[in-house]
């Protein structure tokens, strides 16, 4: 377990309070950060804080500003920004409960793992852990962190709970300006029972150990021959690219799902009947008559 927790306190349920400790659940790990460097002297640039026509300035000349124009902007210090933050309550209140399906996937942003706090606090989490999971519910309510307030729902996973940060309405794009142009023609029947039994025959339990980003894979794999080989070189070896399969040929739909389902072979024509003997094509003399 993670030795500091992102947040401390209670979960309140009507007159119910659970003491618990929120700690992410998930890393990055697999970015991979680069800085600018200058080749010559291979020293790391630096930049420096600039005012155009002033030329470089210090930072405690240095105020935030919102830009109400162009050109225009309402300068704010620091003490009145921190006047305003949201005091970081030690209380997360449920004050609302919907169904596990309702919140769009689109409002999901980060997950948190949510603990019990110690002993005592144990067999009134796992009431609200069960009750939650036996009611299909989800559990809705606002915590201040960091003088911001998030929204947060709170729902079962496995023997414990997670926090999930959720987007305010006002983060979320509207799905209908990227969609309005498709159009709401059935497909065709052939086709949609094909590409059903390709989702069945493809359907497994989801293992996400099985997938790597193997760009990443790549650039570690060439930073560390770059580094074994000790060298500043731009270009340490030629790679060649993979041969490319693809003949350029346009496959139809159809032919496409078939292959993909493992029944690539088109059906099955009746073999054509052989067409009967003709009898030989009676000669004729020159006069017309039929030769016997």
């Amino acid at each position: 377990m993670a030795a500091r927790a992102y947040w401390q306190g209670q979960i309140r349920l009507a007159l119910v309070s659970i003491p618990v400790e929120i700690y992410p659940a998930t890393r990055s790990g697999a970015a991979i950060q680069f800085h600018q460097i200058h080749e010559p002297s291979g020293k790391r640039i630096r930049y420096e804080k600039v005012a155009p026509g002033v030329g470089p300035v210090d930072r405690d000349e240095i105020l935030k500003g919102y830009e109400v124009s162009k050109g225009n902007y309402v300068l704010l210090d620091e003490e009145e920004i921190e006047a305003v933050r949201i005091e970081s309550r030690r209380t997360l209140e449920l004050v609302q409960f919907v169904e596990a399906d309702e919140i769009d996937v689109l409002y999901y942003e980060k997950p948190y793992f949510v603990v019990p706090a110690d002993d005592l606090a144990e067999e009134a989490y796992i009431v609200l852990r069960e009750a939650l999971r036996s009611s299909r519910k989800v559990g809705i309510g606002q915590l201040a962190v960091r003088g911001r307030e998030q929204l947060v729902s709170l729902k079962p996973c496995g023997h414990g709970m997670v926090l999930e940060v959720l987007r305010y309405a006002d983060e979320v794009k509207k799905a209908q300006g990227y969609f309005r142009e498709i159009g709401d023609a059935k497909p065709d029947k052939d086709l949609l029972d094909l590409a059903t039994t390709l989702i069945e025959k493809k359907t497994a339990p989801f293992d996400p150990a099985e997938f790597h980003d193997r760009y990443i894979d790549a650039l570690h794999r060439l930073i560390d021959k770059k580094a074994k080989a000790k060298t500043n070189r731009r270009v340490l070896e030629d790679v060649e690219e993979p041969a490319s399969s693809d003949k350029g040929n346009v496959i139809d739909l159809m032919a496409a799902l078939r292959k993909s389902v493992g029944d690539g072979d088109t059906p099955k024509k009746s073999a054509p009947r052989k067409a009967a003997a003709k009898k030989p094509a009676e000669k004729k003399t020159a006069t017309g008559r039929k030769r016997a």
